[in-house]
């Protein structure tokens, strides 16, 4: 396992006209890939609003699979040309989020690499929002002292 640097964006726009809205941010975490698989993970912090949350990314050939555990557990699987559901607490219950992903792409190996996931999510398959999720893997430098 290796200290890597993970930037992450979220490019989201609901169809209104305010436009796109983006979320940007830059953490520390932990990285390791072994047979074409990479596996990713990093504290979530107050600028995500699920701070106490750690979050997996799992980055295999045909799908990526982003874990959370802590103040909010789930799993989002996305698949390339693939709807799939799941679930979602709302303040007026649990409803089914539904993850259309149009296109991955990624090209991860032993030292880290980039991936961005083109998708758009609905709810009750009433359409809430186009999504493009980038994250990129750095490798720490190593500092001598």
């Amino acid at each position: 396992m290796k200290d890597v640097w993970i930037s992450i964006s979220n490019k989201q726009n609901d169809g209104r006209e305010q436009g796109d809205s983006t979320l940007m941010f830059d953490t520390a975490g932990y990285y390791f890939f072994d047979d074409g698989v990479g596996v990713l993970s990093y504290q979530e912090s107050e600028l995500t609003g699920l701070e106490g949350t750690r979050t997996s990314v799992m980055v295999m050939p045909n799908q990526v699979v982003v874990d959370r555990d802590g103040m909010l557990t789930g799993r989002m699987v996305f698949r390339e040309g693939v709807r799939d559901a799941v679930p979602y607490a709302t303040p007026y219950g649990q409803m089914m989020l539904g993850i259309d992903t149009r296109k991955i792409r990624h090209n991860f190996n032993e030292n880290g690499g980039d991936m961005e996931i083109d998708y758009v999510t609905d709810l009750g398959h009433a359409y809430v929002m186009k999504n493009k999720f980038r994250i990129s893997v750095k490798e720490m430098e190593k500092t001598n002292g």
